[in-house]
């Protein structure tokens, strides 16, 4: 039985949901160099029409080539586990052969928007509404999934979940599968050492906006001068985290709750980015993005993070989970607000979208597949959990998804932020206008801009873009 998102895991559930800060994403693993793809042969085949049905789930006899993109979302970036999925799916499907290319947040829009004018998009990609829903889907370039998603489906899937992934007209462009919610992060180790862990409640998480630029003060002290935290603003890279720091400060928002215009100028904006350039230890960082930021923090040069997930909690490349490169031990945190329980962390949601190619007997395949890995008791726990992140619903077909992580205890402790998430604003229009606008108003600010002035040309430009 579905319910609502902020109750996903109140008291001691168990299961763990943007991606990550190399863009709206983290991974616990690097990409893989990508496979070279097969091209299907040419078909004459009609343009598939939105209203066409989808193939039947006992539908083995469907035969294709399709094409899988995926951008580095846990381990939906890594072949091993992604190959292990689709001989499951062929369990099923064996005519449905699924050549898969592996993105990075670097250049992954290129390549896609590059495939696209050459007529050559994948069937299928994996990604959040703000790409496959507010982008190539206000463009006109997906297909339909309403017909797919079934009656029980609806009720199982969170409703703001679902309204993320369905445009104002009702098309459904996204299936979704996981979700998280992005968060900070502390060096627990040298906050102690500070004297700064008193201004942190490790047990709710959360700290108030005083208290945060009072430990960000005593770290500095403790530390001779140098760099706590880092505004990043090299590129968009992370920029969830960039927003959500400054919007929780003093409870601004970045858009209106109808997701048409962009409010960022607001006066508690500007009082939380001047109070960030004002602080002793808080630095404006045009050098670096998300990625960057998170690598200096577990090298030890930051004290915090403000890109930051499970995925990264979870990261095991260069130490245990949950340790900086050195051993200093490492804890998640939601962003400081007023009173210290109104946080509203920004969230990632993942799933799948099908391009429309033209080829009605792919887009078929593709949904089988969509169909299988979103929404079946054999996939979907599969696909979650490869995610690393949590899934958008608590059943699936009726079957219990809340017990994936029960013998996890980072991602049950991670679960407490769960009730913390917020907006899913990322499907106003101008989304990656507003995107670049924001880093550049950020490297403004940096250089000693007035902050009024800033955060009101990126709001007319993400405006503009967003056609107000």
């Amino acid at each position: 039985m579905k319910r609502k998102i902020a109750f996903l895991l109140a008291g001691a559930m168990t299961v763990a949901s943007l991606a990550g800060c190399g863009a709206e994403v983290s991974t616990t693993n690097d990409a893989p160099a990508k496979e070279d793809k097969t091209e299907a042969p040419a078909e004459e085949t009609p343009a598939a029409d939105a209203e066409t049905p989808a193939a039947e789930g006992d539908s083995t006899d469907v035969a294709a080539d399709i094409t899988l993109w995926t951008y580095p979302i846990g381990n939906w970036g890594n072949a091993e586990t992604v190959n292990s999925m689709i001989a499951l799916f062929n369990e099923d499907y064996p005519n449905i052969n699924v050549t898969v290319e592996y993105l990075d947040y670097t250049n992954g829009d290129d390549q896609v928007n590059t495939a696209i004018e050459g007529g050559q998009a994948p069937d299928v990609i994996m990604e959040g509404p703000e790409r496959l829903v507010a982008n190539w889907g206000a463009k006109g370039l997906m297909v339909d999934l309403s017909d797919i998603l079934t009656d029980d489906a609806k009720n199982e899937i969170y409703d703001s979940v679902l309204s993320a992934c369905i445009n104002a007209e009702g098309k459904m462009y996204e299936y979704p599968v996981c979700m998280t919610a992005h968060c900070m992060a502390i060096n627990k180790t040298v906050f102690e050492k500070a004297g700064a862990l008193e201004y942190v409640d490790l047990n709710s998480r959360t700290w108030t906006t005083d208290d945060f630029f009072k430990a960000i003060a005593k770290v500095n002290e403790y530390n001779g001068g140098n760099t706590v935290g880092a505004v990043f603003c090299g590129g968009q890279g992370g920029d969830q985290g960039t927003r959500a720091l400054i919007n929780n400060l003093y409870g601004g928002t970045f858009t209106d709750a109808e997701h048409t215009k962009y409010t960022a100028d607001s006066e508690e904006n500007v009082k939380a980015i001047q109070a960030l350039y004002d602080a002793e230890g808080i630095n404006f960082d045009a050098s670096i993005v998300g990625g960057d930021e998170i690598n200096l923090f577990r090298q030890g040069q930051l004290s915090v993070a403000f890109c930051w997930n499970i995925a990264q909690q979870l990261n095991t490349d260069n130490n245990d989970a949950g340790l900086t490169n050195d051993g200093d031990e490492i804890a998640f945190m939601a962003f400081p607000s007023q009173n210290g329980n109104d946080t509203k962390l920004c969230g990632g949601i993942w799933g799948f979208g099908v391009f429309d190619n033209g080829d009605a007997n792919k887009i078929a395949a593709a949904k089988l597949f969509i169909d299988f890995m979103a929404d079946s008791v054999k996939g979907t726990a599969n696909a979650v959990t490869s995610s690393t992140y949590f899934p958008v619903r608590d059943t699936v077909e009726g079957a219990d998804l809340t017990k994936l992580y029960q013998d996890n205890e980072i991602m049950t402790a991670y679960g407490t932020l769960m009730q913390y998430l917020g907006d899913y604003y990322q499907v106003t229009p101008g989304w990656a206008e507003a995107r670049t606008a924001w880093w550049n108003m950020l490297q403004q600010v940096g250089t000693g801009t007035d902050v009024t002035t800033a955060v009101g040309e990126f709001v007319s430009t993400a405006n503009a873009a967003a056609g107000n």
